[in-house]
């Protein structure tokens, strides 16, 4: 991820971007469609397992959409932020749901 030379990068972002790389590298070599397979599973089991198992599947749903999202965030428009902020703010309050329901 490249950054325009008039934008700073935080530090933070820094040491994310380096950690996360070997990361995504893997995932880049895989299938295109294991993300999404991933994604999916994860989502399933949030759905649809009980709830011991449907809680950890929906949190790591919710970090790994975090992850992408963070690392996505400075080349991505205004409308696309608030998709990403919007589904892992859903994907929590059906985890709390699916706990305060059982």
């Amino acid at each position: 991820m490249s950054s325009s030379s008039s934008q700073s990068v935080s530090p933070l972002r820094q040491r994310v971007t380096k950690a996360s790389y070997p990361v995504v590298a893997k995932l880049h070599a895989m299938p295109k469609l294991t993300l999404p397979a991933i994604t999916l599973v994860l989502a399933l089991v949030g759905v649809f397992a009980p709830v011991p198992a449907a809680s950890p599947a929906l949190i790591l749903l919710a970090l790994l959409l975090s992850w992408l999202g963070f690392l996505s965030w400075p080349v991505v428009t205004t409308g696309q932020r608030a998709i990403r902020v919007f589904s892992v703010l859903v994907i929590l309050l059906f985890a709390v749901s699916r706990v305060a329901g059982s």
